[in-house]
C-alpha cells in the first residue's frame, strides 16, 4: 500500500439475509403490537367480571402486591393475546404501549401470578377427600377450594350478562370430557394412555358459552358423577331461559343421570344421550327385522339405517319414566370390517322426546360433535387450556377455568362487538386481525389516544366495536349516555 493511501473500510457482514440490521439500545416507546387487547378488557368491564370477582374472589393473602381483579384481568388477557405459560407474563408486561392503554403502571409478575394460582390449590382439603374414599374407589372426585367456587361465579356472571344483552329462549346445553395430556409428576394415567388430566365442560349452544367445568384427574372416568356437573350447568341459566335441553355421549348414560334428565320437575323438555351397547340391547338390535330398518344415510363406505326398540336397564325400576330408544346400524359395504372383525355396529341413543320423528332426533343428537368438541379444541389448543401451569391441582383447576372465562369473553366480542365477518372467527384468527395491531400510544390535552393507521382500523372496524361497546356499557351499567373519561383510542389523521 503506497504511503498516505488510507486503508479501505471492511465491509460489515449483514445480519440476516435480507436487507436491514437489528439496533439494541435506547429506552422502550410507548409504542405497542396488541393496539387491539384492550378490547378484551373493556369487554370484562361490559359483563360485570370486575364486580363477580370483587364479590366472590378472596384467596389466602400472599404477599404479591396485587388484587384479585388485577390478577384475573391479567390472566385472561394473557390468553386472549396467546400466552400459554406464566413466563409469557412478562412479555406482555413489557409493553410499554399495552400498559397506557390499559391504565395500568404494570402488570403482575410471572412469579406473582404463579404465587396467586397456587392459592386455589388446598392440600388439606384434598388429604380430607381422600380419606373419605370407599376402598373399592380407584379415583377421586376433588372438591374445590372456596377461591375456586368463587372463580366460578365470576363465570356464571358472564352468562348472566350475556342473556341480559341478548335473551336466548332456549338453552341446549352439551356436556362431554376432554383428555389433557401432561408429563408433570402429580398427573395421573388417562384411559386413551399417558398420564394427564380430564376436565368435563359443560356449554351452551345459542349462546356460544361455557355454563360450567369441573377439573378432573386423568384417572377419573368420564362417567364417575356427571350429575353433579350437570346440575350445575342448569342452575346457571336464567330464568327467562324456556326450553331447556340437553345431549351428551355415553358418559351419562347411569341410572341417576337419566332419571333426573327424566323427571318433569327438572323441565328438560328434550335431552338425547349415547347409550351403552350392553348385551342385552345388542341382542334386541340383532332381533330388528330387516323391514324394520329405515335408512337414514349413505356414507362413502358405509350404510347407516335406523330403527326404534322397547328397551328398559335391569336397574331401571318400573316407577320410572320409560325412555325411547333408537338404534342405529352402521354396514361396511364391499366386504370391508370393522376393527372388531363384523362388517356392521350398532349404536343407541336413548331420550325422552318421543313426538320428534326418528332421524331428525338422530341427527340433533350428533351436532354435538360440531360444537362441544370445537370449544374442547378452542380451549386446550388456542386458549392455553393445553398447557397447564404446574403439578398442583387447584393452580391447575383455576387456571382452566380462567380459560373458560377467556373464551366467553372473546364469545361476548364476537357476538356484540365486532364486524359480523368475525362472527365464527377463532382466537388465533382474532389476534392477527383485532388484537395485534401496531398503535403508537399519544398524550394529547390530558386524553389518551393510540395513533392507527387509516388501513388497520378500517380492517376491523375498531372505532365502531369501541363504540358499540360504550353503548352497552351505558345501557347496562349507567343507564344512560355518559360522557367518556377512560382512555379512548381515536383515528389520528395523517
Amino acid at each position: 500500500m503506497a504511503l498516505g493511501e488510507k486503508k479501505p473500510r471492511a465491509r460489515k457482514q449483514p445480519q440476516g439475509i435480507l436487507p436491514f440490521d437489528y439496533e439494541l439500545g435506547g429506552e422502550p416507546e410507548d409504542i405497542t403490537a396488541r393496539g387491539g387487547l384492550p378490547l378484551a378488557l373493556e369487554t370484562m368491564q361490559v359483563l360485570g367480571v370486575p364486580e363477580a370477582v370483587r364479590e366472590h374472589v378472596h384467596i389466602r393473602k400472599r404477599d404479591t402486591g396485587y388484587s384479585e381483579l388485577e390478577h384475573v384481568e391479567a390472566l385472561v388477557l394473557l390468553l386472549c393475546a396467546g400466552g400459554e405459560h406464566m413466563d409469557d407474563m412478562a412479555l406482555l408486561g413489557a409493553d410499554r404501549g399495552l400498559l397506557c392503554l390499559l391504565d395500568k403502571q404494570q402488570l403482575p409478575s410471572p412469579d406473582a401470578t404463579r404465587q396467586f394460582l397456587l392459592a386455589f390449590h388446598d392440600e388439606g382439603l384434598l388429604e380430607q377427600a381422600r380419606q373419605r374414599m370407599r376402598p373399592e374407589e380407584k379415583s377421586l372426585l376433588a372438591p374445590e377450594s372456596e377461591a375456586l367456587l368463587g372463580l366460578g361465579r365470576v363465570l356464571e356472571q358472564t352468562v348472566v350478562r350475556m342473556q341480559q344483552l341478548s335473551a336466548a329462549t332456549t338453552a341446549t346445553l352439551e356436556m362431554d370430557a376432554t383428555c389433557i395430556e401432561s408429563r408433570k409428576r402429580e398427573a395421573m394415567p388417562l384411559y386413551e394412555g399417558g398420564r394427564g388430566y380430564q376436565p368435563e365442560v359443560v356449554y351452551w349452544v345459542e349462546q356460544d358459552l361455557v355454563v360450567a367445568d369441573e377439573f378432573r384427574d386423568g384417572n377419573v372416568p368420564a362417567g364417575k358423577g356427571p350429575l353433579a356437573v350437570i346440575e350445575r350447568g342448569f342452575a346457571r341459566l336464567p330464568a327467562s331461559v324456556e326450553h331447556r335441553r340437553f345431549r351428551a355421549d355415553s358418559a351419562c348414560y347411569e341410572e341417576a343421570t337419566l332419571k333426573w334428565l327424566a323427571d318433569p320437575r327438572n323441565r328438560i323438555e328434550r335431552f338425547t344421550v349415547s347409550a351403552d351397547m350392553s348385551r342385552e340391547l345388542h341382542a334386541l338390535c340383532l332381533a330388528v327385522p330387516e323391514a324394520d330398518w329405515t335408512a337414514y344415510e349413505q356414507r362413502a363406505h358405509e350404510t347407516v339405517c335406523f330403527s326404534e326398540v322397547e328397551f328398559t336397564p335391569g336397574n331401571w325400576g318400573k316407577t320410572a319414566r320409560p325412555l325411547r330408544t333408537l338404534v342405529l346400524r352402521v354396514v361396511k359395504r364391499q366386504g370391508e370390517l370393522f376393527a372388531h372383525g363384523s362388517d356392521r355396529l350398532y349404536l343407541a341413543i336413548v331420550s325422552n322426546d318421543t313426538p320428534t320423528e326418528g332421524a331428525a332426533l338422530i341427527r340433533w343428537h350428533y351436532q354435538k360433535a360440531g360444537h362441544i368438541e370445537i370449544v374442547h379444541d378452542v380451549l386446550k389448543n388456542e386458549l392455553g387450556g393445553g398447557v397447564l401451569p404446574c403439578g398442583a391441582f387447584g393452580a391447575n383447576a383455576a387456571w382452566f377455568r380462567l380459560c373458560c372465562l377467556a373464551h366467553n369473553v372473546l364469545s361476548a366480542m364476537k357476538t356484540h362487538v365486532l364486524p359480523p365477518k368475525l362472527a365464527d372467527a377463532r382466537p388465533k384468527r382474532l389476534r392477527f386481525a383485532v388484537f395485534t395491531m401496531p398503535a403508537r400510544v399519544l398524550s394529547h390535552a390530558r386524553r389518551i389516544c393510540a395513533r392507527v393507521a387509516a388501513a388497520y382500523a378500517a380492517a376491523c372496524e375498531l372505532l365502531l366495536s369501541r363504540r358499540r361497546l360504550r353503548r352497552l356499557w351505558d345501557r347496562l351499567l349507567l343507564g344512560s349516555a355518559a360522557p367518556d373519561d377512560r382512555p379512548a383510542l381515536r383515528l389520528a389523521s395523517g
